[in-house]
């Protein structure tokens, strides 16, 4: 499997800084969001649509609307993709339920060894959150781990969502320090892996959902959760 080879990392130079993405990674992205989008299906009876592929359609949509211009706010995507996504399985729910489902990352909670993780690794880094998000929805996600972040830098501030190197030049700018003194850790291998391979920025991916990788955003190394990032950062 690709980026299986945890070998291949280094803790030469030592980070500073261990940054994550959020969503997915540290709090349940899919678990609440496939649970949300399933209420919304049994209400309308749509036999037809299943949660999973509704959130893969959203997903579709969120690389074209993060990726056009003028900049918009996450929580606008969020509305305007699922409601795009419902429609391209014949299904149009309320904007309520619109809503809901996109307002939901605000509800989301950490998945469960990521707590303790984080405290262990605050003993030895500082820690950040490079989020595709905007700073109120973001705000209760972070509240909801319980570990104090030293830094958040979401989208918003950016003013341009992941893979664009622009969040990441701009998270380096406002952390002050250069991409080798780094480390990024996240379950997205488009929206983040593909990042840290054209910045050379050493990576950590989370693959949770037993995905393929992608060999041309080599090199990455591949751990099943937070505990076996902590076994790279944290050595012996």
């Amino acid at each position: 499997m690709p980026g299986s080879d945890t070998a291949m990392f280094k803790l030469d130079p030592t980070p500073k800084v261990i940054s994550f993405d959020c969503y997915g990674t540290l709090v349940q992205w899919y678990e609440v969001l496939e649970r949300e989008i399933g209420a919304a299906l049994a209400r309308h009876e749509a036999s037809g649509a299943s949660a999973s592929a509704i959130l893969d359609s959203f997903s579709a949509q969120g690389r074209r609307l993060t990726a056009e211009r003028p900049h918009r706010l996450y929580k606008d995507i969020l509305r305007i993709g699922f409601a795009a996504a419902f429609r391209e399985h014949g299904l149009t729910p309320g904007a309520d339920e619109i809503e809901r489902i996109a307002s939901s990352p605000m509800r989301m909670g950490p998945h469960a060894e990521v707590p303790e993780v984080l405290r262990r690794l605050r003993e030895r880094y500082k820690l950040a959150i490079f989020t595709n998000s905007d700073d109120d929805l973001i705000a209760p996600t972070v509240a909801r781990i319980g570990v104090p972040f030293d830094y958040v830098i979401t989208a918003e501030q950016a003013r341009a969502y992941k893979p664009s190197r622009q969040l990441f030049e701009y998270a380096y700018r406002t952390i002050g320090v250069t991409p080798d003194q780094m480390v990024h850790v996240a379950m997205g291998m488009y929206w983040d892996m593909k990042a840290c391979h054209e910045l050379g920025l050493r990576g950590i991916w989370v693959n949770r959902r037993g995905e393929a990788g992608n060999p041309d955003w080599l090199p990455y190394s591949e751990v099943s959760d937070l505990d076996g990032a902590a076994a790279l950062l944290l050595p012996p």
